[in-house]
């Protein structure tokens, strides 16, 4: 062998080594390090739980109310514990264009507290006294409450009239409609310091 074919011979190898070598530099560098995620078992479980939902809050107490008349959405409505007649007027959509405005003035008092199942009738202008199939208003024409027929949310809008009055009330009349406004007194459904209050407000039809 050649002095330059062993010089060549020589520069192959030592050309081989350095390529292996920067080969193995090359992949020792571009492998990660294996480690344990972040956080490790806390960390997963902390995660899992800020995905998970929050339970929906439901209202203790909530009431359900019929809201009838002149208002711009009648229907049932679901209102919080507390609410009044107003609330109740509100939630409805307000007064509708029909509504007899005046009558409901005398007729509503809108810081009435509401029961569960309770109906509010707003009345309607052209309302008469009666009322069709399934029971109607109780306000009259000249927008008085009728006694006889008037819903127990209309009676406990009159001032002065709460809930165990409003079922003496009703209870008297079932057996027996009022023939006059002195007999509710009488007849022991209402006081008659109750009646002054009303006696301009009310009729018995």
């Amino acid at each position: 062998m050649t002095l330059s074919d062993r010089i060549l011979l020589a520069g192959g190898v030592a050309a081989a080594f350095l390529v292996g070598a920067a080969a193995w530099l090359y992949l020792a560098a571009a492998t990660p390090a294996t480690s344990p995620p972040d956080g490790g078992i806390a960390g997963a479980l902390e995660s899992g739980l800020s995905r998970t939902p929050s339970p929906s809050q439901v209202a203790d107490g909530e009431i359900v109310v019929d809201i009838e008349g002149g208002v711009a959405h009648p229907g049932i409505a679901h209102l919080p514990p507390g609410s009044r007649v107003a609330d109740a007027i509100a939630a409805a959509g307000g007064y509708a264009a029909s509504a007899d405005l005046a009558a409901a003035a005398r007729t509503l008092n809108l810081a009435s507290a509401l029961a569960d199942g309770a109906q509010v009738y707003v009345p309607r202008l052209g309302d008469a006294g009666g009322g069709g199939a399934g029971g109607g208003s109780g306000v009259g024409a000249g927008g008085l409450v009728d006694l006889n027929r008037a819903t127990e949310s209309e009676l406990d809008a009159l001032p002065g009239i709460g809930p165990v009055t409003v079922q003496k009330i009703v209870a008297a009349r079932q057996e027996q409609p009022f023939q006059t406004l002195d007999e509710l007194v009488d007849r022991k459904a209402m006081t008659k310091a109750q009646l002054d209050k009303i006696r301009d407000l009310v009729t018995i039809g």
